[in-house]
């Protein structure tokens, strides 16, 4: 095979030097799963990237052969074409789901990601961003001045002045993307007045097929569980950290609070920080530990992806990191596996008659391999029409912080999703991670439309506040 085909010149085989052999090493320990890619193109059609580009080096077989090279040392780490093409991959991971030799694409991506920065450190938005998320005195400032725009609605009449293109596209996209953060709202006319005022007085909604909700009733004890509050989700979105921990409770789980947690590594980690996302992550295994819970529980997609696995993460740490992986990534649950996976059935609260698109996000779907339970969480909720979104199964081009870092790849397949999600005439797209919410919510704001965006669990909440489940 031509290495031209991956976007790589054909040079003479030689020796790797010295600093070639170091760059090369993480990539080199895991030549096993290198080798189980047979090229056999069934990725392609798959791939964000190849589809609007056709360049088999921006495919996950492409992405594959230049990691090899790379190894064999017939490439250099620090080469613009290694750099280019590992650097424009989303991560979505789609390409794992279809892949029937079961290469772990996500795994080698970071890895290669970690071989990038050293020949070729981060530089601008990407390390400003992730150096910003790893120290807390920065965030606290960001996070602060990113809730002053939002909640002054400056950064809504920001998004819709500020020019789509030249120097002031980016900072379009993330005004846009920080309005689309703002608590969601049930749109006017979707409940009846009737159904509120029942709501309200504690009576059972008209149209709604719920269960008895009386004291006796009530599920039993099931088991203690403590939540990931996140970084971004505490900051933006802590009505879902909220609405967690008021649904679990309802369903008869023993909330438990872990102080001590923090940043669970996972931007740094995809974007090839491997040491520094291993730091944050021992912070988390040793105050998930002390805190004595059966399950850890996830309502960030990406967060959750990273913490169930990070068994391979801490794989390069002592015996004990790795003990206390394994540990931990066993315990792992995103919050619709806990309330309607492994045959569990959420209590069901009032009606809520819209009609509601579910996108997936990729780290849910394609990472975690979690595919039903958000749809039968959604499906629990009386009067709710659940609509799939076309083409769902692809990724918003949020990826993190790609939708910034890369603003015209990142648009384009974001505006191919923003286009589908409004195809479905939903008044509430549902979707669950904070990245996916803000990237398809800032893109239906830049296009003018009216559909908010709401995690599954804050629907969840919102029906069994107006069935009166939390009043009894």
């Amino acid at each position: 095979m031509e290495v031209r085909d991956a976007g790589v010149e054909r040079r003479s085989v030689r020796p790797p030097a010295d600093s070639e052999r170091a760059l090369g090493g993480a990539l080199a320990a895991q030549d096993d799963r290198l080798s189980n890619c047979v090229h056999c193109g069934f990725c392609l059609p798959v791939c964000p990237t190849y589809v609007r580009l056709y360049d088999e080096a921006d495919s996950p077989r492409g992405r594959l052969h230049l990691m090899r090279a790379v190894v064999e040392g017939r490439l250099d780490a620090g080469s613009d074409a290694f750099q280019r093409h590992i650097d424009r991959c989303l991560g979505c991971r789609a390409c794992e789901t279809v892949c029937p030799s079961g290469v772990e694409y996500g795994f080698l991506l970071e890895r290669a990601r970690e071989v990038a920065g050293d020949a070729r450190p981060l530089s601008g938005a990407s390390a400003l961003l992730l150096t910003a998320i790893r120290t807390p005195s920065l965030f606290r400032v960001w996070m602060g001045a990113s809730r002053l725009l939002r909640w002054s609605r400056i950064s809504s009449v920001l998004a819709r002045l500020l020019p789509g293109w030249g120097p002031l596209k980016v900072p379009r996209l993330g005004m846009a993307m920080l309005a689309a953060s703002l608590p969601w709202r049930v749109p006017r006319g979707t409940i009846s007045a009737e159904v509120a005022r029942r709501a309200e007085t504690g009576g059972s909604p008209s149209g709604a097929t719920r269960r008895d909700t009386s004291r006796s009733e009530r599920p039993k004890r099931k088991g203690r569980v403590a939540f990931l509050t996140g970084c971004v989700q505490d900051h933006l979105f802590r009505r879902v950290n909220e609405a967690t921990a008021r649904v679990l409770a309802a369903n008869g789980w023993e909330v438990v609070d872990v102080p001590g947690q923090g940043c669970c590594g996972a931007l740094h980690a995809h974007g090839g920080q491997l040491a520094v996302a291993r730091d944050l992550a021992r912070v988390n295994l040793a105050a998930f530990h002390a805190a004595g819970v059966d399950w850890i529980i996830t309502n960030a997609a990406g967060c959750g992806a990273t913490m169930r696995e990070y068994d391979h993460l801490m794989e390069e740490g002592s015996p004990e990191d790795r003990e206390a992986g394994a540990w931990f990534s066993q315990r792992v649950r995103d919050i619709s596996e806990i309330l309607a996976g492994e045959g569990r059935k959420p209590l069901q609260g009032g009606a809520l008659p819209m009609r509601v698109a579910y996108d997936p996000p990729c780290h849910l779907l394609h990472g975690q391999r979690v595919r039903n339970p958000p749809l039968d969480l959604l499906r629990s909720i009386p009067g709710l029409e659940l609509v799939p979104v076309p083409n769902g199964d692809e990724c918003c081009g949020g990826a993190g912080i790609y939708g910034i870092t890369h603003p015209d790849l990142g648009g384009r397949v974001g505006g191919d999703k923003v286009i589908a999600v409004r195809s479905t005439g939903a008044a509430v797209l549902a979707t669950g991670n904070p990245g996916c919410a803000m990237q398809i919510g800032g893109g239906l704001r830049i296009q003018g439309s009216h559909i908010q965006v709401a995690h599954p669990v804050e629907l969840l909440d919102e029906s069994y506040r107006r069935g009166g489940v939390y009043a009894r």
